[in-house]
């Protein structure tokens, strides 16, 4: 039995509240080994940190998301009052630790109004901090591909763009460039035509498994909360695209998430 590597998750999330011990010990029986935990601001860094040194499987990322920027409850605005650059000063000691594995999560969202500029500004400091410590980038990116790819094509940093929404052509100038490319519960959906294109264009070597939960479960768990075990049904649907065994899949990207973020 291969494991599964969800290699982005928010288990911080309130939804998750209720129960969060409870299914964080449950998920290594349901095939889940390893689970790459991403902050969005100062505060989540330091418990996404905390989740990772009590759980064994699970590994941090840390960073400033776009929407943090204003965001009311974001330490962003609460503690930092909108000041990105003292937040992650504060953020920066985090990266020592060994169970952070990856800067992020960060980019752009052009979906919310959020300053562009302030935008553009906090994902180039972050892109230079991965740089600098020699760590993967996660990278959102949401109607923003061409403001993305400027900085991904200046910078040349390496990581993953997590929920990938680009085209099929683009993938291969982002593997050619050393970036792995993300998907999750949304290749189930039915209106995935797009996504399954760019999927299937992704070297096998270069794919990695996530869900984004508590957001976007698949098909048919669709509209319910999501968890780490239901990519088995993100692997199902690749495997058949992909004309593969959903084991291949599983095994494959299980690899690919531990080279990304240089686990074991």
């Amino acid at each position: 039995m291969s494991l599964i590597f969800d290699t982005h998750a928010h288990y911080l999330s309130r939804q998750f509240d209720a129960d969060r011990d409870q299914l964080l010990r449950a998920l290594p029986n349901r095939e889940v080994g390893l689970i790459m935990e991403c902050a969005t601001d100062y505060d989540t860094s330091c418990r996404a940190l905390q989740l990772a040194e009590e759980y064994s499987w699970v590994y941090a990322a840390v960073g400033i998301h776009p929407e943090s920027l204003i965001e009311e409850d974001a330490s962003t605005k609460t503690r930092f009052l909108g000041d990105w650059k003292a937040e992650l000063n504060a953020i920066a000691p985090l990266y020592d630790n060994p169970k952070v594995r990856a800067v992020g999560e960060c980019g752009l969202d052009f979906h919310w109004p959020i300053p562009r500029e302030e935008q553009l500004s906090l994902f180039e400091a972050q892109i230079k901090v991965a740089l600098e410590r020699d760590l993967p980038i996660i990278v959102h990116d949401r109607q923003a591909h061409a403001e993305t790819y400027a900085l991904l094509k200046k910078y040349r940093p390496r990581g993953v763009v997590h929920c990938y929404s680009g085209s099929a052509q683009d993938v291969k100038w982002l593997t050619d460039q050393g970036l792995y490319i993300g998907f999750g519960g949304v290749v189930t959906f039915a209106n995935a035509r797009r996504t399954l294109e760019a999927a299937a264009a992704v070297p096998l070597n270069y794919l990695v498994l996530e869900t984004d939960c508590p957001y976007m479960a698949p098909v048919p768990y669709r509209g319910k909360r999501c968890d780490s075990s239901m990519i088995a049904q993100v692997a199902q649907t690749l495997a058949g695209l992909r004309g593969v065994s959903c084991q291949e899949i599983l095994a494959q990207t299980w690899e690919n998430g531990r080279r990304l973020y240089g686990i074991g």
